[in-house]
């Protein structure tokens, strides 16, 4: 059974630094393309950065430079890395792992629950 969850959320101020995990069963994530997601309020669901089976990061510009992605193998476990934190940041977060397959029918991919980062004063 595959499961992503995350953790490590909670009521931070502006400026602030948090650590966000996604701990991963049932698949291997340096097998998978890992991406972070967040969904503000109000808002939709929105793309944070990736992290490839070879490990190189990509991020949004909104938060690169502030935020970091890494991967723990012994773990098999993601994190997010949020420094410099801003009320901007305010959102439902989100872990997802994904497999693309020879055709787009085998493409499938797993969310996590999301974990709730507020960032105010």
């Amino acid at each position: 059974q595959v499961q992503l969850v995350e953790s490590g959320g909670g009521l931070v101020q502006p400026g602030g630094s948090l650590r966000l995990s996604c701990a991963a069963s049932g698949i291997i994530i340096s097998s998978y393309y890992m991406t972070w997601y967040r969904q503000p309020p109000g808002k939709q669901r929105e793309l944070v950065g990736s992290l490839t089976s070879g490990g190189s990061a990509n991020y949004v510009d909104s938060v690169k430079g502030r935020f970091t992605i890494s991967r723990d193998d012994a773990k098999n476990t993601m994190y997010l890395q949020m420094n410099a934190l801003k009320a901007e940041d305010t959102a439902v977060y989100y872990c997802n792992a994904a497999h693309f397959g020879w055709a787009p029918t085998q493409d499938y991919q797993y969310w996590g629950q999301g974990t709730q980062v507020t960032v105010s004063s």
